[in-house]
């Protein structure tokens, strides 16, 4: 099965208690990747993705480094094997990891604005309270045409089809959530997390985030860069605004996943914790072929899968 391999990084969402542990033991360069980030991001990222108790990483300040040392630390372990990918594409803070994969940013500019990013997105949430819901079952036109009879309320994340997120003030999602329901939605569910995330009420987010952003020189990516804000591939010259309009803007997961099948791409390849990504992927598509990767196990299977081509 020949065609072109992507590697796609999580975001919020894919969190496990442990999760870098295996690999991080197994594989001496990806243990260096956590030190590496600790060090860069003033937080014991070792303990955190090794014994924290999941409850600890919850709060956004902290699953979001957590969640990119672990996907950075794996994303090592695969370039030991020589596997390298022809595209890239994250998942809202998985775009971080996604740039260190295709050389646009280092290892420590990447987690350190990571942690200035949790922090600004904690502060903004806590200015703005609200939350996001995932509705399950309904095309997107009708979810877009919810929100808009809503105040406050907005799509969040396209993450396949018949999967939408909708994020904003907490009446307003409910309410999004009863209309949903009552249009036909197989489920409408809250999600566990901190604010609403990808939506207006966290724009006081991009101020403090802004002059870290500033003072980092993104590099023209060595592999192609799939947006998840543009649904396109963009250059080292769009990162700085895309990753500030990145906080309010919607994940374009389902348009990015199929820009890249018409690009080529038949491997997907989930780099980090979890196999949310691979879900929606086949969902997006389901010719495509999928292989998550977190263990020394799993980059066994993705050798092997890619040996096979």
């Amino acid at each position: 099965m020949t065609g072109k391999v992507a590697f796609c990084f999580p975001g919020q969402g894919s969190l496990e208690a442990g999760m870098a542990r295996e690999i991080a033991e197994a594989v001496p360069e990806a243990m260096e990747i956590l030190e590496r980030c600790s060090e860069a991001s003033d937080l014991d990222l070792i303990r955190l993705t090794f014994d924290a108790p999941e409850a600890e990483l919850f709060d956004t300040e902290v699953q979001q480094p957590a969640l990119v040392a672990t996907s950075l630390a794996v994303l090592a372990a695969i370039r030991k094997r020589g596997i390298k990918p022809d595209f890239v594409v994250g998942h809202s803070v998985g775009e971080f990891s996604a740039l260190v994969a295709a050389s646009a940013l280092k290892v420590e500019e990447a987690i350190a604005l990571v942690r200035e990013r949790g922090i600004a997105m904690a502060e903004a949430a806590k200015r703005h309270p609200g939350s996001m819901a995932a509705i399950l079952g309904l095309e997107d036109e009708t979810v877009e045409r919810i929100c808009r009879r809503i105040l406050n309320v907005w799509p969040a994340n396209y993450n396949c089809p018949g999967q939408i997120v909708v994020s904003g003030e907490h009446a307003s999602v409910d309410e999004a959530c009863a209309i949903a329901e009552q249009e036909g939605a197989r489920r409408a569910v809250k999600l566990r997390v901190s604010g609403a995330f990808h939506s207006p009420l966290v724009a006081k987010a991009a101020d403090r985030l802004r002059p870290a952003l500033e003072k980092v020189k993104f590099n023209e990516p060595t592999a192609p860069f799939m947006s998840t804000v543009t649904a396109r591939i963009e250059n080292a010259k769009r990162m700085r605004p895309l990753v500030l309009e990145q906080l309010t803007a919607p994940v374009r997961f389902t348009q990015a996943a199929q820009a890249l099948v018409k690009e080529g791409v038949n491997t997907f390849v989930e780099v980090g914790p979890g196999n949310v990504l691979s879900g929606l992927v086949k969902r997006i598509d389901r010719g495509a072929r999928t292989i998550s990767v977190s263990t020394p196990a799993g980059i066994a299977q993705l050798e092997e899968t890619l040996g096979s081509d």
